[in-house]
């Protein structure tokens, strides 16, 4: 068998053009050396695998270049290489300096490459800082680090530092397909782009992964081998994935899930691949973004394609599931059922959104809402009325506008949905509250009898029994309200006369008492708990919790109905406000008590001092 050389020590640069990504650093280092610019002290720092030893080889050797030595010299006898996790004493740092005083053979410069720097021990270090400062004209120090925060400040101040970036997708690509060709090895573009992803910047690593790969699978580096090599999840799984959650296919995303990790594939690293797939779908929607799309170009097509079918709403809120699942991930005790719980609701986005946009809008009750017959039709007062003369004789009426009620009849069941066939015609009689009496006329006998009609009012109030913490209750309490507005009749001819606090005063002292004979002596403690202030048509109201007035928003509109009836002014409205700091104030101990006493009557302070009185 052959000596193999593996690609990272085969295809090393031996140019500073031949280095990958650096350019920026390769060009000053070239125009220091030619200006006659070079610092004798510098610092290397930068990511694993981006160039750094390569870069303080390359340029050991071309500051001791003239032109006179051969083409293969390359000055070993002028480089010394120390590496400083193993010597990391002071010990060592001094036979490093007594080795700095002597003079080089060959070439103008001794350049002593310290590999590893930040393993150097403190006492090390301070041994070292009067020759970094201050070194012999000949010798050129080249220190390198992968963690430049735990080099001292007074290394750092001695230094020029040189801060080496990771490498490219795009640049490690193109170098591993020039060396692909090297070597003679056909290979794939989304092949090696996925070897560029897997390096995470660090060029090493990839030549590493690429001989890897070609040892696996030959001459011929396709896409398929190199994610089964790697065991890399196929970006194909996330296009498959993407289509089901458009189509809101629950069953065969979990399904396609489970699939995922019958092949051995973490949850969390497919939970974190989903996100970025959106976020490349997201990207490339819009052609100011798409250059940030690190795909193959074979794979751009696919993306595209795909991004055409998505909304950006449906990313934007993909991008925030997936990531809440990234973050919950590592705590959770089910981390299978949290994946399958994130893929649920987003296949759940397209729909939920549809469901948003159809309810968005904030519903306001107007004024003639209470006009409407269905608020206003004969309502009487909690105290109770003898029933209207006009139909007390609901017999002589049921005759003559029999049609009339047959249609009434019909509105009635229609409103209830119930099953049962209603043989007699309704005649209304009277309200209370929030039912509505009615008489019955049967045909046949033609005896009236009263029954019982729940308004629509009660609505909403059957919304109001879903549990608040449902969606169901949401959309259906949207959708009372829009068949409310629907039903309202014109707001022409309704009266706005002027009223006096008093007059308010009146109605409401009446409204409370007639809640009070219903029974209703929760909202009527509410009610008189304080005193309602009015502001030209608006009656404020201010209680100290937001229990007290959420109950009170209940009653609300039953309130206005009142008050504007009664006071004959529909522009009246309520304004309810919460304010903390007006609770009660309840005094328990003696001493209180005493001081709440003397608020009330200062002289009882005076009885108090008079008869000499402990409290």
């Amino acid at each position: 068998m052959e000596h193999f050389i593996v690609s990272a020590r085969k295809y090393r640069p031996a140019v500073f053009k031949d280095v990958v990504g650096q350019q920026a650093i390769t060009n000053t280092l070239e125009n220091a050396i030619e200006n006659n610019h070079l610092a004798q002290a510098l610092l290397f720092t930068g990511p694993r695998g981006v160039g750094k030893t390569t870069c303080a080889r390359i340029l050991a050797k071309k500051i001791n270049q003239d032109g006179t030595e051969k083409e293969d010299e390359d000055f070993a006898f002028n480089i010394f290489e120390l590496d400083a996790a193993s010597n990391n004493s002071v010990d060592d740092i001094r036979n490093l300096i007594d080795q700095v005083r002597i003079p080089p053979q060959v070439g103008q410069y001794k350049v002593y490459i310290i590999d590893e720097v930040h393993m150097l021990s403190s006492a090390a270090f301070n041994a070292f800082l009067k020759t970094l400062e201050e070194p012999p004209k000949h010798a050129i120090f080249i220190l390198a680090t992968t963690e430049k925060h735990k080099i001292i400040p007074t290394i750092l101040s001695r230094c020029q530092i040189f801060d080496f970036r990771r490498i490219g997708v795009r640049d490690i690509k193109d170098h591993l397909a020039d060396v692909a060709k090297a070597e003679g090895i056909e290979a794939e573009d989304d092949a090696l782009h996925i070897i560029a992803q897997k390096a995470d910047g660090a060029l090493r690593d990839a030549l590493s992964i690429f001989d890897r790969v070609v040892s696996f699978a030959g001459k011929n580096l396709t896409r398929e081998a190199v994610t089964e090599n790697l065991n890399v999840l196929d970006y194909t799984w996330y296009f498959q994935i993407t289509d089901l959650l458009l189509e809101n296919n629950i069953p065969q995303v979990l399904v396609t899930y489970n699939d995922i990790l019958s092949k051995g594939f973490d949850g969390h690293h497919f939970i974190m691949g989903l996100a970025s797939h959106f976020r490349d779908l997201l990207v490339c929607k819009n052609q100011e973004t798409i250059s940030l799309l690190e795909v193959g170009e074979q794979v751009k097509t696919m993306y595209f394609e795909q991004s055409q079918k998505t909304n950006q709403q449906f990313l934007i809120d993909g991008i925030d599931i997936a990531n809440t699942c990234d973050l919950k991930y590592k705590n959770s005790q089910n981390q299978r059922l949290l994946v399958e719980l994130c893929l649920m609701q987003l296949a759940s986005l397209t729909f939920q959104g549809e469901k948003k946009n159809s309810n968005s809008d904030r519903f306001v009750i107007p004024p003639y809402y209470f006009k409407s017959e269905k608020f206003t039709t004969e309502k009487i007062t909690s105290a109770g009325s003898a029933v209207p003369k006009s139909h007390k004789n609901s017999d002589v009426e049921a005759e003559t506008n029999k049609s009339n009620l047959r249609e009434s009849s019909e509105e009635i069941s229609k409103a209830e949905n119930t099953s049962e066939n209603i043989s007699s015609t309704r005649v209304p009689i009277e309200t209370s509250g929030e039912a509505q009496e009615k008489v019955t006329v049967n045909p046949d006998s033609g005896e009236p009898q009263k029954v019982i009609e729940r308004p629509q009012i009660l609505a909403e109030r059957n919304a109001r029994k879903v549990s608040a913490l449902s969606l169901k209750s949401i959309q259906k309490k949207q959708e009372i309200k829009q068949e409310m507005v629907a039903n309202q009749p014109d707001a022409e001819n309704l009266p706005v006369n002027d009223f006096s606090e008093e007059d308010m005063q009146a109605a409401w002292t009446e409204y409370t008492t007639n809640i009070e004979s219903d029974g209703k002596f929760n909202l009527l403690s509410h009610l008189t708990m304080g005193v309602p202030r009015l502001d030209g048509a608006i009656i404020h109201l201010e209680f100290p919790n937001q229990t007290i007035k959420t109950e009170v928003e209940r009653a609300k509109y039953e309130l206005l109905g009142f008050l504007r009836e009664k006071l004959q002014n529909y522009n009246i409205d309520l304004d309810i406000t919460v304010n903390e700091t007006s609770e009660k104030k309840y005094a328990y101990t003696t001493r209180e008590k005493f001081d709440k006493m003397k608020e009330m009557n200062p002289l009882i302070e005076k009885l108090r001092k008079e008869f000499d009185l402990d409290i």
